[in-house]
């Protein structure tokens, strides 16, 4: 059985197969380069293996050498992050909070300011990607997922109100040469597809089968946020929602055409870990969130209600 590996190897081991060098992890470590020396073999000695090949002043990591540095370069790694986390921890009022591009762009930023002048003691980081982050970490606060599925062990999920899918094009192309009234007039327009949404033309088409619409054309975007700004610059009829593009539906960039087709959908959802949903920092953008959702919300459903009517 092996003996506990000395600290001061592993440091001397991991800064010389970083820097290439025993004179300059000597030099970062505060020692001789004798010492480094001889620390690298009293741990070669343990492990029983070769970790560098000496070849006259200079030293080459060992395929085994090279395969444990990754190992303890990635600890180290892990290391420096809890210490960062810890050594922030007391003084911090740093709330961070991770989601996805569409809706920290088009729904998230715009209300960012009513949380701050809510809350002027936190200052929120927002990071923003379509790939979910492990919370576990502790780097990041609140994840807002589309689509999230099962929340991974130790967080929860809060899901959004139901979203509304409904198609949406600039008031131009809704009222212009070729209008657009019943499903059988979508036809004659372009249509703009969204890579990753829940709910696309192809299940619009099967709800409304009196629209002969061909799917295999017209531009397609891998964000949500896109798709609307190209409906909105008048490059044809998008299928997305309403929470998204609420800000371009109220300034009449876009209009909504054939509500009655309107579809509901599970959307978007919040994460946290369990330990931290409902207090603190976190319950207090939780509440503030949801309370602006549903503002967002009956907003919405007035606003079908009387396109409709």
């Amino acid at each position: 059985m092996l003996r506990r590996i000395s600290i001061k190897a592993i440091q001397a081991f991991e800064a010389s197969a970083r820097l290439g060098s025993f004179a300059l992890a000597a030099d970062e470590l505060a020692v001789t380069p004798s010492a480094i020396s001889h620390q690298i073999r009293l741990l070669e000695d343990q492990l029983g293996v070769a970790l560098f090949n000496r070849i006259h002043r200079s030293v080459i990591l060992t395929d085994v050498g090279r395969d444990y540095a990754a190992e303890v370069m990635a600890a180290f790694a892990q290391i420096d992050l809890a210490t960062r986390i810890a050594s922030t921890a007391q003084r911090s009022k740093a709330l961070t909070i991770h989601s996805t591009p569409s809706f920290g762009t088009q729904w998230l930023m715009r209300r960012l300011s009513a949380f701050g002048e809510l809350y002027p003691e936190i200052d929120l980081r927002l990071q923003s990607s379509v790939n979910p982050v492990n919370l576990a970490q502790g780097i990041i606060d609140i994840d807002i997922r589309y689509n999230p599925g099962s929340p991974p062990a130790g967080t929860v999920i809060r899901p959004f109100p139901d979203d509304v899918v409904v198609p949406m094009c600039s008031p131009r192309l809704a009222h212009g040469t070729r209008p657009i009234h019943r499903v059988e007039d979508l036809g004659a327009h372009t249509l703009i597809h969204g890579q990753i949404n829940v709910l696309g033309w192809r299940d619009w088409s099967r709800r409304n089968r009196r629209a002969r619409l061909d799917l295999t054309r017209g531009p397609s975007f891998d964000r949500s946020f896109m798709a609307i700004r190209a409906a909105a610059d008048g490059l044809g009829v998008c299928l997305d929602s309403m929470l998204l593009a609420e800000q371009e539906l109220r300034s009449g960039e876009l209009v909504v055409v054939l509500p009655e087709t309107a579809m509901r959908v599970h959307g978007h959802g919040l994460l946290a870990l369990r330990t931290k949903s409902g207090t603190g920092m976190v319950g207090l953008f939780e509440n503030w969130l949801f309370g602006e959702l549903h503002k967002t919300c009956a907003w919405w459903e007035g606003f079908l209600a009387g396109l409709t009517r």
